[in-house]
């Protein structure tokens, strides 16, 4: 693949030309809106409306790729902030991306650690296994015989974050004309936060702390397993560490594991997320079956740590509090909002009739999808529905109310949704007990 385009006229131009085709879609909606007779029909209208925004966004996001890219992935993952039909097309964001060519692997190895990959290791091979939105993963074998993979950073990445969340805010502004989406304020913090991210994400010596830390944090958990970096071999933008043997998810399904396998790996798991949250208050905040590993000796081996989160003790505990009022019989509308206000989603003058009259209808059916695993004491995943859709009309509810967003919130949302679809995936049998969350 060749770099990016990293120029700001270049990556300005594309946006240019997105921005102008979101504006003659909004005057098609516009008089499409008025043909239509019925309220169905202009509900209909409104979510072709939406796909056609998502498209036109993604083209762009797809175009610029790097971190423009990432951001789309991190967005995507976020329920009931964006319209359902934007976030479909914008989850497109989540398919591998061509890798380098040899000569630019070649390039960045001798900028980077000063030799070419024939000097560093016994053997590496020259073809990716592994590409994705911000780099790629070589196999490689060490003087000693060791099995690492090399994991090496797309050029012009680090340069165009600032460019970049420039560009998507001026798309999703223009956007918002049309669909429901949060206040500028909360957006404006969000992509914050997503720069932030992107930037310690782009720092593979960050990543190799993390790593360290997850894996002495862990080291007690003999079931699980996680590759430690090679110092010597890493850089900011170069990351070598052990490469765990091992089949990722779909391959391992293929193997037709039993019921009881299924089951293991599930609560392992679900454990872990919950061990996470309650004890580390740390996340690994990018959740994609690819970053499980399913090995020979029966561990489950954890990878990519570039992205993760230090949890409040404040948003664990009012966290929690959320959802065992959710469980809770008889429900609590008050002590919802209480928690809500708490995480920060809700502005503390909200009255308890608005509240109960127009928020928590518009979200109820997606906070019912997301304690549903907690209502028995052994949940099969495996008949967890999808996410439930929203409606425009709760969308545009939901997004006039939101307040603010706790910092935290966003990660753990990711990482839950990747851990339930993980666990549907799996079609794991799990045994949700547990001391944080419960009636």
């Amino acid at each position: 693949m060749k770099p990016p385009r990293t120029s700001r006229l270049a990556r300005s131009a594309i946006a240019g030309v997105a921005v102008a085709r979101v504006g003659a879609a909004h005057l098609g909606q516009r008089l499409n809106r008025r043909d239509a007779t019925t309220l169905e029909a202009a509900a209909q209208a409104r979510s072709v409306h939406e796909a056609k925004l998502g498209r036109i966004l993604f083209g762009a996001l797809n175009q610029l790729k790097g971190t423009a890219l990432k951001a789309a992935q991190l967005l995507s993952m976020e329920l009931g902030l964006l319209p359902e039909a934007m976030r479909h097309e914008l989850a497109r964001a989540h398919y591998q991306v061509t890798p380098l060519n040899r000569a630019l692997v070649i390039k960045l190895m001798r900028q980077e650690l000063g030799a070419g990959p024939e000097e560093l290791f016994a053997h590496f091979e020259p073809q990716a296994f592994a590409a994705a939105s911000l780099g790629q993963v070589h196999a490689a074998s060490s003087r000693s015989g060791a099995s690492l993979a090399v994991k090496l950073q797309y050029p012009g990445m680090a340069a165009s974050i600032g460019s970049d969340l420039a560009l998507l805010r001026t798309l999703l502004q223009t956007l918002g004309r049309g669909p429901a989406l949060p206040q500028p304020s909360v957006m404006d913090a969000l992509m914050r936060d997503i720069a932030a991210k992107l930037a310690e994400e782009l720092d593979y010596l960050h990543e190799a702390e993390q790593l360290n830390w997850f894996a002495d944090a862990l080291q007690g958990q003999a079931e699980l397993a996680l590759p430690r970096p090679v110092a010597s071999l890493s850089s900011r933008r170069i990351l070598t560490m052990q490469r765990l043997p091992g089949l990722h998810l779909n391959e391992w399904l293929a193997s037709q594991p039993s019921q009881t396998e299924r089951d293991r790996y599930g609560q392992l798991l679900f454990d872990l997320f919950l061990h996470s949250v309650f004890v580390l208050q740390r996340l690994q905040a990018d959740p994609h079956p690819g970053n499980c590993l399913f090995m020979p000796d029966g561990r489950l081996g954890l990878l990519d740590f570039g992205c993760t989160r230090a949890l409040s003790a404040g948003f664990c505990e009012h966290l929690g509090a959320a959802w065992c009022t959710l469980l809770r019989r008889p429900f609590a509308p008050s002590a919802l909002q209480q928690a809500f206000a708490a995480l920060g989603l809700l502005s503390p003058e909200m009255d308890a009739d608005t509240f109960g009259a127009e928020l928590l209808p518009a979200l109820q059916a997606l906070l019912d999808w997301q304690v549903r695993p907690f209502t028995q004491a052994v949940f099969d995943f495996g008949q967890h529905p999808p996410p439930p859709r929203t409606g425009a009309a709760h969308q545009r509810t939901a997004a006039s109310h939101l307040h603010s967003m706790a910092p935290e919130l966003p990660y753990f949302d990711r990482s839950y949704l990747g851990l339930l679809q993980t666990l549907r995936t799996l079609g794991a049998r799990v045994r949700t007990t547990n001391p944080w969350i419960h009636p």
